[in-house]
């Protein structure tokens, strides 16, 4: 984990698994999402693209919950350990957010 010195962006250093991991979600999502489009050109029946979107939507919030796993087990964890309190705040907005 590392901090820009501006301190206005932090950045994250991830493992090169974990790194790997989101990049191939995020593949699979953007595969799902054209696959989606094709279907819209194609004049593809409304449930069958509907069905297509939910299946986009979990895997979207499956990825939010990996991402969020690991941010609270290095990010926030590292942080509280160091007495910055502030990251609690900013966890609790980031969850607010994530449950609209």
């Amino acid at each position: 984990m590392k901090e820009e010195t501006c301190g206005c962006h932090k950045t994250k250093e991830r493992t090169e698994k974990e790194y790997k991991d989101l990049l191939n979600r995020l593949s699979r999502i953007e595969g799902q999402v054209r696959g989606i489009k094709r279907m819209v050109e194609e004049d593809a029946y409304c449930t069958d693209i509907l069905v297509q979107v939910a299946a986009v939507n979990a895997a979207l919030n499956s990825f939010n919950k990996v991402l969020l796993a690991n941010h609270i087990r290095t990010c926030v964890a590292q942080d509280i350990r160091d007495g910055k309190e502030e990251t609690i705040d900013e966890l609790v907005a980031t969850l607010q957010k994530l449950m609209k």
